[in-house]
């Protein structure tokens, strides 16, 4: 077939207007390029609430692998209020997305066994994970709990 042939077809669809995103769709503002350091920082909370002598009620059963860090805390009441401050950006999600977040983050649960005990597909956890983890990156953005220039 010749291009001649394709050329009006692709003309025929380009000109069709873009998919605009849902209204009630939050604009995450770039904020999907920081989800490594969002979890980076949720598992620094985790370790930092154990070091306090304080298990997070929603994560009673995390084991905590063994890690070396060279990133310490000032003092004690530092610990205190991060661990209280990360605390009060992860009640803010709703119960589903808080459930993806503990599961996956802090419990170090693959997709595959999360979508399994949740019962869902494993795209709708990835894309569910994501959004969570965008909404708890703006939390902590206003918190100043998370700095994106370093």
């Amino acid at each position: 077939m010749s291009a001649a042939l394709t050329l009006p077809y692709v003309w025929a669809t380009a000109a069709e207007p873009l998919p605009q995103p849902a209204p009630d769709a939050e604009p995450t503002n770039g904020v999907v390029f920081y989800r490594k350091r969002t979890e980076s920082l949720l598992q620094r909370y985790l370790r930092a609430s154990m070091a306090v002598g304080r298990v997070p009620a929603f994560a009673q059963e995390v084991s905590q692998r063994g890690r070396a860090t060279n990133s310490r805390m000032k003092n004690f009441e530092d610990v205190v209020i991060f661990t209280i401050d990360v605390e009060n950006c992860l009640k803010r999600l709703d119960k589903e997305a808080l459930q993806l977040v503990v599961k996956i983050a802090l419990q170090e649960y693959v997709y595959i066994e999360v979508a399994t005990q949740l019962g869902q597909d494993v795209r709708t956890v990835v894309r569910s994970y994501g959004k969570a983890l965008d909404r708890l990156t703006v939390e902590l953005l206003h918190k100043k709990l998370l700095d994106l220039e370093s």
